[in-house]
């Protein structure tokens, strides 16, 4: 059974897990309530843990955490492995990546593949948006607001869904 510890975040209650000494997802929702109290000793959860909130609190650029790719295979794995090039601050469209990936017609399957991606922040898909610079797709937290204040956070003026 995975370990894992919950907490708030400001884009919503973030649940993490851990299994074989990696984190296998990280869930954000919009449930404000207050977290269940679970003391944890594992490092790797407090490590994510510290690591998130430094991130949210405008402290930390990048994440050191071990992540477990077991779960995540084929075309999925190929982009969010490249996503995970794109650095703090930047962003990348569907198309982008797909080209990357050297299979640029793929844009819509890239934007169905960061859609299941298991450990969003980590995996930074809010990095990613429409060549219009429209804000797309988000599972996370609150959907598109809490893309909008990610991006927002790293630095990127968001007004009304787009990037401005």
């Amino acid at each position: 059974m995975p370990d894992r510890i919950q907490f708030q975040s400001p884009i919503g209650m973030v649940t993490v897990l851990v299994c074989r000494d990696a984190v296998s997802a990280a869930q954000i929702s919009i449930n404000t309530g207050k977290p269940h109290p679970a003391m944890t000793t594992n490092p790797v959860l407090c490590a994510c843990r510290q690591q998130m909130g430094e991130y949210f609190a405008g402290q930390r650029k990048a994440f050191d955490l071990p992540l477990d790719w077991q779960s995540i295979r084929g075309f999925q794995r190929e982009a969010l492995l490249e996503l995970l090039k794109t650095p703090y601050g930047e962003v990348r469209t569907y198309g982008e990546i797909s080209r990357a990936l050297g299979k640029p017609a793929a844009a819509r399957a890239v934007g169905m593949a960061l859609a299941k991606n298991p450990l969003p922040i980590l995996i930074p898909c809010h990095r990613v948006v429409a060549a219009s610079g429209h804000l797309t797709g988000f599972s996370a937290g609150d959907g598109l607001n809490s893309k909008a204040w990610l991006l927002q956070l790293e630095g990127h003026r968001v007004v009304t869904e787009k990037l401005a």
